[in-house]
């Protein structure tokens, strides 16, 4: 188990130096009624005039729009792929990587072709790219298929299509759902400060700001945690166990002493010499039994005199 925890110690402390902690997230809060809040058309572009910004991205959900392997699949049976639209930088931004196919460019992104995330792409039954699903009301043609994303988890159940394309043939609003942006890492904490009111200057409020790199952050310490817990548990496991033995082998001790004197007392006495043949040593033994089998020998020599 130690040697289990080691090693996915080691693979997530791997994976936050691969995809870095300077990744923020920016979402949409709940407004002052409760209800849900959205973010401006252009927070991309208030994003990117901060600073220490290095790039920024953004993906869209398009609502009422589902997508099927083909146009006779129930509607009902969407299987919870969602349909969005994204920013052609998003994949290095993210620190993406495609499995297969090619990623969204300026010629495609306003045609209907689609890059599909890895579980949308297992949930819809295709392996390789080339082949059309039903989207919207409308055939696409799969130019990709996407890597799991360790810090956008929830694009791996996306089917995604270029922010033009989504306008203007699915009826998407242009609101983002999600602003990603990175930074310099010296300078994380100050964007981090500044992101919110720099999204939405009337309504601060109304914005989320998150780092997913914290989850991963998060799970390495619980694993460190959980080593330190099982040494911890190891030494005191040694410890109880020393004591038992040595307990033990004191008490065994103390017992075989006034046993052994009380053994040779008797016989010093002249208790039980009428025994023939015996001797006095014969019947001393170091534990209970031997010391009550001298007595019951004792007692059968007095008997028949």
């Amino acid at each position: 188990m130690l040697g289990i925890s080691t090693a996915s110690h080691a693979k997530l402390n791997d994976q936050l130096k691969q995809l870095g902690t300077n990744l923020l997230t920016v979402g949409p809060g709940k407004d002052i009624f409760g209800g849900n809040a959205k973010l401006p058309k252009d927070a991309v572009g208030m994003v990117q005039r901060i600073g220490p910004v290095q790039t920024a991205s953004a993906i869209g959900n398009v609502e009422n729009a589902n997508v099927y392997r083909n146009d006779k699949i129930n509607r009902l049976a969407s299987g919870n792929i969602k349909v969005t639209a994204v920013k052609l930088n998003l994949l290095g931004t993210i620190s993406g990587h495609l499995a297969k196919g090619v990623w969204l460019n300026p010629a495609t992104a306003h045609f209907p072709a689609v890059v599909l995330g890895a579980q949308a792409a297992r949930q819809l039954g295709i392996d390789a790219p080339g082949v059309q699903v039903y989207l919207g009301g409308k055939w696409f043609t799969v130019v990709g298929i996407l890597a799991p994303i360790t810090l956008a988890p929830d694009l791996d159940w996306a089917a995604m299509v270029g922010w033009d394309i989504a306008g203007s043939a699915l009826g998407f609003d242009g609101h983002p759902t999600t602003v990603y942006e990175r930074s310099d890492n010296d300078s994380v904490a100050d964007v981090r400060n500044v992101l919110a009111q720099s999204v939405n200057p009337e309504n601060p409020s109304q914005v989320t700001v998150s780092r997913p790199s914290d989850a991963l952050a998060a799970q390495l310490s619980a694993d460190a945690t959980f080593v330190q817990l099982f040494l911890g548990l190891g030494a005191i496991a040694l410890l109880v166990g020393g004591v038992g033995v040595a307990n033990t082998m004191v008490i065994s001790v103390l017992e075989r002493t006034p046993r052994k004197s009380a053994c040779e007392g008797r016989w010093a006495r002249g208790e039980g010499r009428s025994v023939p043949n015996s001797s006095p040593r014969r019947f001393c033994f170091p534990d209970s039994a031997g010391c009550s089998a001298s007595c019951l020998a004792s007692g059968s020599a007095l008997a028949t005199r």
